[in-house]
């Protein structure tokens, strides 16, 4: 079955081989200290996996789990995935062959 993501009673409910992240928090300096203004900011690659699809379907018929859990951080390519805003929460929803590497 798959799991949820929540945002004020509306959930968000991956099919087959989807995932809803939610993306990591923008620098808000450099490395050197300065203070970077929002239009500076890069949106990171980054984010933690908050609901998982049941999985995609082989050529067989057999439905395959997906390997990326609830709860897992990973990293995902700069143009994957589409915004979805929920109230004040902003996800990601995208494909799991989307993601690169977990963290």
């Amino acid at each position: 079955m798959a799991k949820k993501a929540s945002a004020g009673g509306t959930r968000i409910v991956p099919l087959g081989d989807r995932v809803v992240l939610k993306r990591a928090e923008a620098e808000e300096k450099t490395a050197g200290g300065i203070l970077l203004p929002d239009a500076a900011k890069n949106k990171p690659q980054r984010g933690e996996v908050v609901s998982v699809g049941d999985g995609h379907v082989n050529s067989k018929g057999e439905r395959i789990p997906l390997t990326v859990k609830e709860g897992d951080r990973v990293i995902f390519s700069s143009y994957a995935g589409d915004e979805i805003s929920i109230g004040d929460q902003t996800y990601l929803l995208m494909r799991e062959s989307d993601i690169l590497a977990t963290v």
